[in-house]
Formats: C-alpha cells, structure tokens, sequence
C-alpha cells in the first residue's frame, strides 16, 4: 500500500531516513517494519518562528518496494538528415530549443561565440588569477551561458507558460541530483552544471544535431521580409530558421540587429552592488539561533523587497556559502556577480542587492534611444573598472560605512579573489541608485535585526542582472514581429530571466519555430 502524508518535522527527523520512518510509523499507527521506503516528494524549510520546522511531502511504501525513479521523458531520435534549424547561443535557452528541436523531428545546428564548458573554465581562472578577460570565454560568453559558471540556481519566479518540473527532469536526464526535484529552490551547483551541460550537448551531437564553439555569428542573412540563415566570423554561412538566444551580455549582436533594421525596444535593468555577509550571521538571523545552523539545516538564504520611491529595491541571486566572481564580458569593465559550489560550503554568503532602474530614469542618455539602458550599463561598469584602479580589482565599502556614506578605512575579509579596494560607492553608481539603495537597506535592517553590519561588504557593481534590449516578437507564434523565420529566445532577448525560465522560453521557441517550418 502506498500513503502520501504531509509533514512538519524538526530537522534531525527530516535528516535521516530511519527517524523519519519512526516518526511517521508513530504518527499514522504503522508497522516500522513493514515500510520499505520513505520517498521525499517536497521539501522546504519553515524558519518564520524561532523553532525551525521543515515541511515535507512524502510516500511511503507499505510492503511494498518503491519504483525504480526514471527520469527519461522525452525520446531523442536521429535527426540527422531532418531539416536544420539554426540556434544561436548555447546557453540554457539554446540548449534546451536544441534537445526540444530534435524530439520534434528536426536538426539543430548550435552556433556558440564561445568555448565548450571545459576549456572555458580555464578561461575563467585566469580572470581571478592574472585579471585577463577573455572576450569570447568568460563568465557570460561560452558554453552554458552565464547561468554554468554562475550558480546554478533553478529557482524561477517566473510566469511563463511552460512546465518548470520537465525542465528539472530533464536536468536529471543529464546527471542532475534528483534533489532539484524536491526542494523548493533547487541548485545544482556551479561545480556540478557543468557536466550536466556536457552531457546535453553529447545528447544533441548523438543525435545527429551540430554543436559549433568558436563560431560567432555577426550577421543575418535576409530576403525581404524573412531570414535565412546567418554569417559568422569567417564568412561561413549557415542557412535555416534562426532562434536566436545570444544572453544578456551580447551587446554586438544587438548592434548588428539595429544595422539591420531588426525592431528593439530599450528596457528597464537593475543594478547595485552585490552585499557579502559571513555566512555565519546569515545563519544566526534567518534560524534565530546564535549557534548559527547547526548539524541538520542547509546555509541560509534571504529573500528581501521593498519598494523606495516608486522604484523596486530588492535583493537577486542570493548564493548561501558562496563566492563572489568577476563576471565582465570585456576589457574596462568590472562587473560582479555570484555562485555556490553543490555543497554550498564557503564561509560567505552573497546575493545582488539591486534598484530598479527604467529608460525613463536616464534622460541624458535619452539620445542613444534603444541604446540608452545599454550605454548606461557600459558606463556604470567602466566607471568601477578606473575606480579599482583599471584592474578587476573591485570598489568596496563596508555595509554601515555605506549607510553613513563613509569610507571604510578597512575591509572585511571577501570570497573575491581578484581583491577590494576600500572605495565610496556613490562616487560610482549614480546618486538615485545610491540614494534608494540606502534607504532600502535600512528597511531590511529594521526588517532583520543584524542584517545591516559592518562585518559585511557592499561590491560594486552588480549590473548583468537582466537584458537592457527586449527584441520585439509576436506574442502568439514568438517570432519576430517583422521578419520571418527569426525566432529572438530567452534572456538576450528580454523573455526570460534565470536558467529554467530561460529553457521553457527555449522551448517554446522551438515548438513554434517547428510547427511554421513544416
């Protein structure tokens, strides 16, 4: 017989397996003996009151074995004399239109700027390591897209139409823990994604798709009122629908779909600093317990959002036991941004603490049109490239410090390899940003008691934090709304905003790029 229960358990009894089995055999008056497995459906962590509770799903297997977990729910067959369609970009969004693609019967060519998941890590270190950004590899260009070296986190608020569980499964298709089934804000882990991310593009190639890295598209081939195909940096050409899913930070392609007359919009981003606190006073907060998390609760996270000036502030990709990164895209830039490690196991916690910020916000860029939000973003980031001193070197001041518009006279110890220079920050981001972000962190202090601290570092800037371009499409077919065949996809193009909501938007692209190409 199976039984599904729902509990709420102290976390020593939602640790282990076999306490679990005896709470739950006193609980419902069954045999301990007589259950064979115990399979935890969902899993979230109640932490409003001073007692911690962990509230899970569960079935329980009453004399009878649980069944053998299988992952595989889609089908992927020889696609490789089908008909092609172009994907451009091989992060989440393409990859994902990619393996939707062939399940539907087609050939996806993949075209990646970048390098593939492995030799792009390489890349990455050598940004902490000797401050050199690589423009073609680095934590936004390459395979994976900037979510692979970037977190890993599967939590979306997102309202898209799409299903968020198949995107999860098919994650554990490709060797994801089957833990980001569970919990209610699943992660991978940026140590972990990128095998899986390797194993996805196995699948396609398997599968009879193309998988090219190095291969930067620069412009579109077009006939009238329809594409077809593109042209990369050595002249090859590739010929087909194009679904084009670049991410937040290919500022040239935007450039060469304006020359094209391609319709775009400028669009609100947000930007601010990323906040590091130890991760110990996180812990201490969020559990209400001055020993921090103990032996049986993972590291805590926070969520903040208040509104200031009719402008949201709020805090973004929030990375319990993690690392802060250089995430620039390219030479005078410093950008920073997040990521954890699977076992989520640094000493520091970090998430982006952000401000709204809307084309109307920003008159004296007005002159740029489209390009407004996009040109305030490379200024802002140049701005805290000369203020560290034109290195990835990153401006820095702790969090009271800020608050008080003090600079710090030291700094507190940081996850940030390439370093902190002690820096008053509203001599970087623009006094609005400056001004509302003060305030907002003062509402989370009242909010949170001790989460405003001088043991925590505000460091700038945080500004990737979404597209500063939405490329215009039909609501209905998602293809462009002028030209033909043109399909704009994911983050890049101002439809999504994370790894999962950026796969479901990849694969509706796909399914509509699909039933207009039969």
């Amino acid at each position: 017989m199976i039984h599904e229960y729902n509990l709420r358990v102290l976390p020593p009894i939602a640790a282990d397996e076999r306490v679990l089995i005896d709470y739950v055999s006193k609980e419902y008056g069954l045999n301990p003996a007589s259950i064979k497995a115990v399979q935890i459906l969902k899993r979230s962590i109640d932490a409003r009151q001073k007692i911690v509770y962990v509230n899970l799903s569960i079935r329980v297997f009453e004399n009878e074995p649980a069944p053998q977990t299988n992952y595989c729910i889609a089908e992927y067959g020889d696609v490789s004399q089908s008909k092609s369609v172009i994907v451009v970009g091989a992060g989440p969004a393409g990859l994902f239109a990619a393996l939707r693609l062939i399940e539907l019967g087609f050939k996806p060519i993949v075209l990646e700027r970048g390098k593939n998941v492995s030799t792009r890590k390489r890349d990455i270190a050598l940004i902490s390591r000797e401050q050199i950004v690589d423009p073609e590899s680095n934590y936004c260009f390459g395979e994976g897209g900037a979510g692979a070296y970037s977190d890993g986190k599967l939590y979306t608020r997102s309202k898209k139409k799409g299903n968020n569980e198949r995107i999860l499964k098919i994650f554990c298709m490709h060797g994801a823990n089957p833990n980001i089934l569970v919990d209610v804000h699943p992660h991978i882990g940026t140590d972990k994604l990128p095998d899986v991310i390797r194993k996805i593009r196995e699948r396609i190639i398997q599968s009879g798709g193309e998988v090219h890295f190095e291969t930067k598209v620069v412009d579109l081939i077009i006939d009238k009122d329809s594409v077809k195909g593109v042209i990369v940096a050595n002249g090859d050409e590739y010929h087909g629908p194009i679904i084009m899913a670049t991410g937040h930070s290919a500022r040239d392609v935007y450039a060469f779909l304006d020359k094209r007359g391609v319709m775009m919009e400028s669009k609100g981003i947000a930007v601010g600093v990323r906040l590091e606190h130890p991760q110990i006073i996180i812990d201490q907060i969020q559990y209400h317990n001055i020993q921090g998390r103990g032996l049986y609760l993972p590291p805590a996270e926070y969520n903040f959002v208040t509104q200031i000036q009719n402008r949201g502030v709020y805090s973004f990709c929030m990375c319990p036991g993690g690392f802060v990164v250089p995430a620039a895209s390219g030479p005078q830039q410093v950008v920073v941004n997040g990521m954890s490690p699977s076992n989520r196991g640094s000493k520091w916690a970090n998430s982006g603490m952000v401000v709204e910020i809307r084309p109307e916000d920003l008159p004296e860029y007005a002159k740029y049109g489209i390009f407004s939000v996009m040109r305030f973003q490379e200024d802002l980031e140049k701005k805290a490239w000369l203020s560290g001193g034109s290195t990835q070197v990153a401006p820095a001041q702790r969090m009271t410090d800020f608050i008080h518009k003090k600079e710090s006279s030291t700094l507190p110890d940081t996850s940030y390899v390439p370093g902190l220079k002690s820096t008053q920050l509203n001599t970087v981001i623009p006094k609005f940003v400056d001004a509302r972000l003060r305030d907002g962190l003062v509402t989370f202090g009242k909010w949170s008691s001790n989460f405003l601290t001088k043991e925590a570092s505000m460091i700038g800037v945080e500004t990737r934090t979404s597209a500063p371009i939405r490329v215009l499409r039909d609501t209905e077919t998602l293809a462009h709304v002028q030209i033909k065949g043109l399909y704009p996809c994911g983050e890049g193009a101002g439809y999504a905003g994370g790894i999962v909501s950026a796969a479901i938007d990849g694969e509706r692209c796909a399914e509509m790029c699909a039933a207009t190409t039969l």
